[in-house]
């Protein structure tokens, strides 16, 4: 009764009766097209840079969080600084560009005047808001070298919190009627998680110094594999909906993710000084790439009737044949 209609909502022509076996058509099919060409989903209202800026510094915030925390315990204090800051740093830029894209704070905090757990908004929103003055804290007693405890406290609690950090974007793009990214949900998580990790790997090599910088190479080096990894998976599951990852901004971004990931994760493994800063660098570029590719795939696929309504079709023609 009055429930709120998902991907599977019948459009256009194939509400038509279904025909029954044997049953021979007294016209041809209709071919698709929608009313004077227009999408047939809304398009989201999110702008660029803000959100796949939000999107790529949430991420790079969550993981460093967890590098400096390792860093810490073992005892990589100039690693554990660059971590710690570059994790407050860039989650306190990532909710700018949010508040910046809603047009006002007050958008934000009235996203915290309840819990909905079914939302990935709002449980964004507490996240953020939880993690945030944890990642302050932590940086805070980095820096200064005040109150020991409580930087130790806050950089377990930012260090416990940041793989949520990380992912849980993936499950708000997710959660839309976009095709590229609502039918990606599955690896989506991976992708992020994958990409906020080469991200941060890419940050400690940028700039600790070398003898500490193994942890932030290892982290880079597999974040970037599971990142890559899992978005290929991703596009060769979805199939035709896949094509916005290689086509237009979308596909540009994500070619040049590509690239910068390969030339970092080869300089992170064999260069040394110089060498590795740089592919710190390329790692950082990579990820961000990474978000800007696949905010444009997704834009543009819910622009495009036909990613929403030939899947559609398909899986109705295979429910039909199951039977």
């Amino acid at each position: 009764m009055n429930a709120r209609p998902g991907r599977e909502a019948l459009t256009g022509v194939a509400t038509g009766r279904r025909r029954e076996r044997g049953e021979q058509p007294m016209v041809p099919d209709a071919e698709f097209t929608s009313y004077y060409g227009k999408p047939v989903i809304n398009a989201p209202v999110w702008h660029s840079p803000d959100i796949p800026g939000y999107l790529f510094l949430g991420g790079l915030a969550g993981a460093s969080s967890l590098l400096g925390a390792g860093a810490q315990a073992t005892d990589r204090k100039a690693l554990a600084l660059a971590a710690k800051t570059g994790a407050f740093g860039a989650i306190s830029l990532s909710l700018a560009a949010l508040v910046h894209d809603l047009g006002r704070p007050a958008r934000f905090l009235n996203m915290l005047r309840v819990l909905k757990v079914t939302s990935p908004m709002n449980v964004g929103s507490w996240l953020l808001a939880a993690y945030g003055p944890l990642a302050g804290a932590a940086a805070f007693s980095a820096v200064t070298g005040k109150l020991p405890r409580i930087g130790a406290l806050a950089t377990a609690g930012s260090a416990t919190l940041g793989p949520a950090v990380a992912a849980y974007t993936a499950a708000l793009v997710s959660d839309t009627a976009v095709p590229a990214w609502h039918d990606g949900y599955r690896e989506m998580p991976y992708v992020f998680v994958g990409s906020g990790a080469s991200a941060a790997g890419g940050l400690g090599l940028l700039a600790a110094p070398g003898p500490e910088s193994a942890p932030a190479r290892n982290l880079a080096v597999l974040g970037a594999a599971l990142e890559i990894g899992m978005l290929k998976r991703m596009e060769h599951r979805l199939g035709m909906v896949a094509e916005p990852y290689h086509t237009g901004k979308g596909g540009k971004y994500l070619r040049a993710a590509e690239i910068l990931s390969a030339a970092g994760v080869t300089g992170a493994v064999f260069g040394r000084g110089l060498v590795r800063r740089l592919s710190g660098a390329a790692l950082i570029a990579a990820s961000a790439a990474t978000r800007w590719g696949i905010f444009h795939a997704g834009r543009d696929s819910a622009n495009d009737p036909k990613y929403t309504v030939v899947p559609q079709r398909q899986r109705l023609r295979d429910r039909a044949t199951s039977r």
